[in-house]
């Protein structure tokens, strides 16, 4: 492809697909040409930052219309690998909302056409580029608390799922799939380690309302022994913190910020750093120049320059998520990942 713009088309208009519009017009190299959903407001909503986009209320008219190079693909996650295949079959480029799909060998397939076709397909790990994730990061790296060997992450308090698909574990893939899709993606960028098992465990208690679990626990177990877990619950009447990270030579607490309520986890964690010594600093915020995953689609599509997230760290997440599950199954029971290097 040439240098000119990327055009680009928005399959499904909610929050995230306003995040994905807002970001295209700030983005040197992308331009949206086409934005589709059922919804009339939501299309119009859409079109007030981009009035020259083409509105559609299908999205096998929108895909035909020769209009995009690359699609971004916001509908629920159940649906994800039919646009995706759709979309690829067409040549066009896709970003994928998280999960990439609710299994691994849809996830095979998907990866396997892309490739045919020498198409990019790329999953919007928004969470890997959060200020607060992204600072801890670096302190990890930095070799300032050593080692890490164990991590653990959460999200969630005590509070009423909402009733949208997001609740729905035939449409979400679940409580691991909901949540998991951000955090164990952070936890795999962290500690690139081999996997050597997963359990999970899935309480449904209180929330009848909804079929997702009310609280959701994963724990991934590395074959040089370290160890991650994460926790999603709707049942937590006292939050842990969303990172509690020990290295040997220090360690990292996110603790989630009190001014959050009840929007919590839309703010980042305030980090600090404990050394061995008993000291402890509280550590500023390094973010990333926004829109730096937009950015890097253009660099990829434009010039083959890799980008930070790839397909089959996505991918792979979904085999964890997928193992997680069918852990919680059969009581926490350890279960091997289809896990795949390359």
């Amino acid at each position: 492809m040439s240098n000119s713009n990327i055009r680009v088309g928005l399959l499904a208009y909610g929050a995230i697909g306003h995040e994905h519009n807002l970001a295209v017009q700030n983005t040197s190299g992308l331009e949206l040409t086409a934005v589709c959903d059922m919804n009339p407001e939501r299309v119009a909503a859409a079109l007030e930052l981009a009035p020259e986009a083409t509105p559609f209320g299908d999205a096998t008219e929108m895909l035909n219309s020769q209009l995009l190079d690359l699609v971004v693909i916001s509908t629920p996650p159940n649906t994800h690998f039919q646009w995706a295949k759709e979309s690829l079959s067409r040549g066009i480029h896709v970003v994928l909302e998280k999960p990439m799909a609710l299994t691994a060998d849809q996830c095979d397939e998907l990866m396997a056409l892309a490739s045919t076709k020498k198409l990019m397909l790329v999953v919007y790990q928004n969470r890997r580029f959060d200020d607060d994730f992204v600072t801890m990061r670096e302190i990890i790296r930095s070799g300032e608390i050593g080692d890490v060997y164990h991590y653990d992450s959460f999200v969630g308090g005590y509070s009423r799922p909402c009733d949208y698909w997001h609740s729905n574990a035939e449409v979400s893939g679940g409580a691991i799939f909901d949540w998991g899709s951000h955090f164990l993606d952070q936890i795999l960028n962290i500690i690139p380690d081999d996997v050597a098992h997963v359990s999970g465990q899935n309480h449904k208690r209180v929330w009848t309302h909804a079929t997702n679990a009310d609280h959701a626990h994963v724990t991934v177990t590395f074959t040089t022994g370290k160890q991650a877990t994460f926790v999603h619950s709707d049942l937590a009447a006292a939050r842990k913190p969303k990172f509690y990270v020990l290295g040997t030579q220090g360690a990292i607490i996110g603790d989630w910020d009190p001014a959050g309520e009840p929007a919590v986890a839309d703010l980042p964690a305030i980090l600090t750093v404990h050394r061995t010594d008993g000291t402890s600093r509280v550590a500023p915020l390094q973010p990333l120049a926004p829109h730096e995953f937009h950015r890097s689609i253009v660099e990829l599509i434009n010039n083959e320059t890799p980008m930070e997230v790839n397909a089959l760290q996505s991918r792979n997440v979904v085999a964890i998520m997928q193992a997680a599950e069918q852990s919680a199954m059969q009581i926490a029971m350890p279960v091997v990942p289809a896990i795949r290097r390359s």
